[in-house]
């Protein structure tokens, strides 16, 4: 998505520990014509599933899953939680995640009484690395019954491990840029 890498080269900040800050238009301030683009473009890859949720992380997830409702007929969109809090009452699904960017582990949770068996549940999170958010979410949705259409990801680490494990595990990740390296204050993206 050439509209997604000519913004990550222009505002990302690379930071030590192979960490890239979008902060400015992807997931603290949010450019919403980009992020209407993103949807329209999960929708095309994933124009082959009749998808009945979207199934994404707090924070970041949120926004993204949001916007790319909209093209998916306003499916519902899901969060995992990452806190308890009181107003969670019901039967919970839960998962561990490990965070790579906080360097925490976070117990998940989804109601239950919001996936169930016959949801198609496509994932959107904004960043894979090495893939703990996501495995956390694809065990949310098979402890519900649900289907697992697949995982949208706006930018892949290539060079972490994540995506590899999940698609040898028949996961399929549709990463709409993956970062091949990020070096000496430069970034290649897998062609």
């Amino acid at each position: 998505m050439d509209l997604l890498k000519e913004r990550i080269l222009r505002d990302g900040r690379m930071k030590e520990g192979n960490v890239l800050k979008v902060d400015s238009f992807l997931n603290h301030q949010m450019d919403i014509k980009l992020l209407n683009e993103i949807g329209k473009e999960f929708k095309r890859r994933f124009s082959d599933e009749k998808i009945t949720k979207i199934l994404t992380i707090e924070a970041s997830g949120i926004g993204i899953a949001a916007i790319a409702a909209q093209h998916f007929d306003f499916v519902p969109v899901v969060f995992a939680k990452k806190t308890k809090s009181k107003n969670l009452d019901g039967e919970l699904l839960t998962s561990q995640v490990r965070s790579f960017t906080k360097g925490i582990v976070s117990d998940i949770q989804v109601e239950k009484k919001f996936l169930t068996p016959e949801d198609n549940v496509l994932i959107i999170d904004d960043f894979l690395a090495k893939g703990q958010a996501l495995m956390g979410l694809i065990d949310i949705v098979k402890q519900s019954g649900a289907t697992l259409a697949g995982c949208g990801i706006v930018i892949e680490k290539g060079f972490q491990d994540g995506g590899a494990t999940l698609r040898e595990d028949d996961i399929r990740v549709e990463s709409l840029v993956i970062i091949e390296e990020m070096e000496n204050g430069t970034i290649q993206f897998r062609e």
